[in-house]
């Protein structure tokens, strides 16, 4: 591979790897929103309060604030709700249309405004950041045109996903909303660590433009393929149980945390068993990656640190479990979650066949 193409590569490699650490921030910052109950910090979208830079203090807001952003949003509910029903999805536009809770306003906090206004310069820049990103992928179509479109199907899902957001604040955070809006940003990042891998699988391609195939982990992809869908499982049961708890939180007023837990039902404790079950997998995983450690090195550590990021998640459900759901731990427990699904995704890739098809009439080399 010529110097030029290697620059061009591993400079799209960078950038395309700050973005995901990027966006696994900005997980984290979502979930600090929503521990400290920050949600409609600002109550419309994509300004707060209508101003580029929100108040500090009530008094720089007019006496009816409150019936201004409620009308807003019920207006743009209905639109959202006229878009559902053109696309079949009648019943989810009835509900929203019903949802009483949709019209309840929140009195001015400066705190949880000013929470929720960096969550969304957090936001603004993983925009710029994908812009940079596709832009970088630009100057490798010649080499590989794939790694171009999929960095532009990466800006497409985060233009989305700022939709996304607009409507969870509209519905005044519906809690369905809130679990898509957290999936979609893990679809986000699975797809950003496609890019990254992707191109480091560049710079080792050939002339015939192709590399090498490398030796297929069957057993192990297959195994780790089952814990990615399990794992996707239990974050999705998850986001049901932070819904609870939001809901739970709201009526104790954000007070009395130890009375939380008590007030969860049986997806609570779906939830907590299930990660016996991935313990299990992942714990198997280790067990025969340790017994061919000498032949498979990597594979080992890989997993090995798979099997220890769930162990702490594991703990930070318990102390969330037996300690009043601190609200330090929420956040913590969010970012772990996302973090095991990325990584045993980047495994799962590194342990498939790593051979990608370039621009076979640009060489490389």
């Amino acid at each position: 591979m010529n110097q030029k193409s290697r620059k061009l590569i591993f400079s799209f490699r960078r950038v395309s790897l700050i973005t995901t650490v990027a966006v696994f921030f900005l997980i984290l910052v979502g979930g600090i929103v929503r521990s400290t109950g920050a949600g409609m910090g600002c109550p419309d979208w994509p300004k707060c309060f209508g101003s580029w830079v929100p108040p500090t203090s009530v008094d720089q807001l007019p006496k009816n604030y409150a019936e201004i952003y409620v009308a807003q949003r019920v207006e743009k509910n209905e639109r959202f709700a006229s878009l559902l029903d053109n696309l079949g999805f009648s019943v989810l536009a009835a509900q929203i249309e019903q949802d009483e809770s949709i019209l309840d306003h929140e009195p001015f906090n400066a705190t949880k405004t000013w929470i929720e206004y960096v969550n969304r310069l957090l936001g603004a820049v993983i925009g710029l950041l994908i812009i940079l990103t596709f832009v970088y992928s630009l100057r490798l179509w010649k080499i590989d045109p794939y790694s171009t479109l999929l960095a532009f199907l990466a800006l497409v899902v985060v233009v989305f996903q700022g939709w996304l957001g607009s409507i969870v604040v509209s519905t005044n955070l519906l809690q369905w909303m809130i679990s898509v809006h957290m999936i979609v940003a893990l679809l986000l990042v699975c797809l950003l660590l496609y890019i990254y891998f992707r191109s480091g699988t560049l710079i080792e391609a050939s002339g015939q433009g192709s590399i090498p195939r490398v030796r297929r982990q069957v057993r192990y992809r297959w195994l780790l393929g089952v814990g990615i869908l399990l794992m996707l499982a239990q974050v999705i049961l998850g986001t049901q149980v932070r819904e609870h708890i939001d809901l739970i939180a709201s009526r104790f007023d954000y007070s009395d945390r130890y009375a939380w837990i008590a007030e969860l039902g049986t997806v609570f404790y779906v939830h907590r068993s299930f990660s016996l079950v991935l313990l299990a997998l992942h714990g198997y995983l280790v067990f025969r990656a340790y017994q061919e450690r000498d032949r498979l090195p990597d594979v080992f550590r890989q997993l090995a640190l798979l099997l220890g990021l769930l162990l702490i998640v594991i703990l930070t459900g318990i102390l969330m479990a037996y300690f009043g759901i601190p609200a330090f731990i929420q956040p913590l427990h969010l970012l772990l979650g996302s973090l095991i699904v990325g990584i045993q995704y980047y495994v799962w890739l590194k342990l498939g066949c790593s051979q990608v098809r370039t621009n076979k009439n640009f060489a490389l080399v």
